[in-house]
């Protein structure tokens, strides 16, 4: 299944390698999206969104339950039933969804999160009642089964091995999540641990769906050659007889203050160092999220960025940097994270990085950084609204994690509204060494015993 920045949070090396440049936005860049949305009376959310400009529509089902709705010693369920989400239900039988869908020119996905868990289906506008038709049909009467559920489960663990246990992004993000968090469900990532996807039994697997895959808890957005009234019409046809259920329980996830750093060394068969630092963030909806938005393309924005300046250009350190302010419902985490040259060392990482974090603090960004920075955040946001599909996929996630659709419409104002003062202060307040978690890698030779590599679990060394 399609799951982005969900086991390696600093995959945007993939995108921002050294010998790379993020590029630049008109500063005249905006958005313009007309959305229609309607509730209906079993509580199922819609959003609508007009565009003509090609006979074919994108479907996106958020449930508003992702890992952080878990509990411990049930890790992985949210993941899980994205999988068990395409074994049919009542109407459709096993492996019909997907048939259906990519017989009738379409395909489909589906990605789980620490807030949310989406399906989507991109395919022409005649197979629209097709499509509700199909979405309807799991939502209401998902076969959950003692079969489906062992097959799926198997095919989670082997997940868990290949992008967690077997590599070395995942372990690396695993081991930062583990140290910096201490209760927050933010913890542990959305695959779970091993031994907690052995415990899933097929009454919490029922007891899951009945308290997450509600039309109360969803969103559906639809985006593309479709006209709001007549679809309003047509999903309340497939939707409007699924009862409303009572809402999954409220999440605590309140974490106590860190008020010292913690590290971990983690082992793993590489050929470079790394270092990635975390330090607790802010959520998405805190006044101040849009000024750690902004530093983290100061940081990291492509080559004129200050962590490619300092740790590439001018040292010849790092071979690959990355930065990310997570977006989420609850606190999360601000990363860096940078990979070493051969022959460098975990250690001069870190100095460099520490020297280009108290400079964050201490000394105040240029206007040239300040614009730049803001600019790179507007061009993202206006690439990801290119196609329908990026359109219902942004718009389903804002509705889910913010509380609101419309708060997209918002990021450009507040982006602009950062000041100078803004970025130095926060710096000082959140980037601070008694507020973060370092995980550096300790590269192991492929001939060294399996006792000296990462165990599975996310336990660190």
């Amino acid at each position: 299944m399609l799951r982005p920045s969900v086991v390696f949070l600093f995959a945007v090396l993939a995108i921002v390698p050294c010998a790379a440049r993020a590029g630049d936005a008109p500063t005249g860049a905006s958005i313009d999206l007309a959305v229609a949305d309607r509730t209906l009376k079993n509580g199922l959310l819609v959003l609508v969104q007009e565009d003509h400009s090609a006979p074919v529509v994108s479907s996106y089902v958020f449930y508003h339950c992702g890992s952080r709705n878990e509990r411990q010693g049930r890790t992985g369920i949210a993941h899980l039933f994205e999988h068990m989400m395409f074994n049919g239900g009542k109407k459709f039988g096993p492996g019909v969804f997907d048939d259906l869908i990519e017989g009738n020119g379409g395909s489909t996905n589906g990605y789980t999160s620490r807030d949310l868990t989406a399906y989507l289906n991109n395919f022409p506008r005649e197979a629209l009642p097709l499509v509700l038709d199909l979405e309807s049909d799991r939502m209401a009467h998902l076969a959950i089964t003692p079969q489906n559920l062992e097959q799926e489960r198997g095919v989670v663990k082997e997940e868990r091995r290949l992008r967690i246990d077997n590599e070395v992004s995942g372990v690396m993000d695993e081991a930062l999540y583990l140290q910096a968090f201490v209760e927050s469900p933010r913890r542990w990532n959305t695959i779970g641990f091993m031994s907690d996807l052995d415990r899933i039994t097929l009454d919490d697997a029922r007891a899951y769906f009945a308290a997450c895959y509600a039309p109360n808890n969803a969103t559906l957005v639809l985006a593309g050659d479709v006209v709001p009234a007549p679809t309003f019409t047509l999903v309340e046809r497939y939707f409007g007889a699924i009862p409303r259920r009572k809402p999954p329980p409220p999440v605590d996830a309140s974490e106590p203050a860190q008020d010292g750093e913690r590290r971990a060394a983690v082992r793993k068969n590489a050929e470079l160092p790394a270092v990635l630092v975390g330090y607790h963030s802010l959520r998405a909806l805190d006044p101040q999220r849009p000024v750690l938005d902004v530093i983290e393309r100061v940081l990291a924005g492509g080559e004129s960025a200050r962590l490619h300046q300092d740790l590439v250009r001018e040292h010849e350190l790092a071979t690959g940097i990355g930065a990310d302010n997570v977006w989420g419902i609850d606190p999360d985490l601000f990363w860096v994270y940078v990979q070493g040259r051969p022959g460098k060392t975990a250690a001069e990482l870190e100095h460099r990085i520490d020297a280009v974090m108290t400079r964050m603090a201490t000394e105040p960004v240029s206007a040239e950084e300040l614009a730049r920075a803001k600019n790179q955040l507007r061009a993202e946001l206006v690439r990801g609204l290119k196609t329908v599909s990026g359109k219902a996929n942004q718009l389903g996630f804002f509705q889910t994690v913010f509380g609101d659709h419309r708060a997209i419409f918002r990021l450009e104002a507040e982006w602009e509204a950062v000041t100078v003062d803004d970025v130095r202060r926060l710096a000082a307040t959140l980037l601070v060494p008694a507020q973060r978690t370092v995980i550096v890698l300790v590269p192991v030779p492929s001939g060294r015993p399996a006792s000296e590599r990462m165990p599975t679990g996310g336990a660190v060394r």
